[in-house]
């Protein structure tokens, strides 16, 4: 079973998802005023921790550990670029349509390029505008590039579309 909480303005209603046909059905409900999100899993940073975590960096000091684009390897981030964001690294939301994201969050993303202008509209973090982050090579998205009003700035990348530089596939 996943706790979820529907996100109205800055209150939650938490209630217990027992199928994602039903929080699809749920999400029916909802205008498009509203937000949709589930807490990470309870390993919240399993998936993140497969793809940042490189144990030959680990053994040789110095050494970059490199994130890639899963569909054509073009260098994204590193691990070094991850930071926390809300108190998490990881973070699990649906869009409106009810589909689910989960994303790691990256200082820098050198290998994104930027679509569309910067929108408050549907935000899964309060205080920040985004855009479509793209893969610089094969164009496929791969998250999101947020920003606030104060010029903090962070990516969300989908992780089922990164891998680690040593992963082969």
């Amino acid at each position: 079973m996943i706790k979820a909480a529907l996100i109205f303005g800055d209150n939650r209603s938490f209630f217990e998802v027992r199928n994602f046909s039903f929080a699809k059905t749920i999400m029916g409900f909802i205008n498009s005023t509203h937000l949709f999100r589930l807490p990470a899993e309870e390993e919240p940073l399993e998936k993140l921790k497969k793809i940042v975590t490189d144990e030959a960096a680990l053994e040789e000091p110095g050494r970059e550990s490199y994130i890639l684009c899963r569909q054509c390897h073009q260098i994204i981030t590193s691990a070094s670029e991850m930071i926390e964001v809300s108190g998490c690294y990881q973070h699990t939301f649906a869009n409106p349509e009810g589909l689910l994201f989960e994303i790691g969050c990256f200082r820098k993303a050198i290998g994104c390029w930027y679509r569309g202008p910067a929108t408050e509209k549907f935000t899964w973090f309060k205080g920040f505008q985004w855009k479509v982050a793209v893969c610089s090579r094969c164009l496929i998205h791969l998250g999101w590039f947020y920003v606030s009003l104060d010029n903090e700035s962070f990516h969300g990348l989908i992780i089922d579309r990164l891998m680690r530089a040593a992963d082969d596939g």
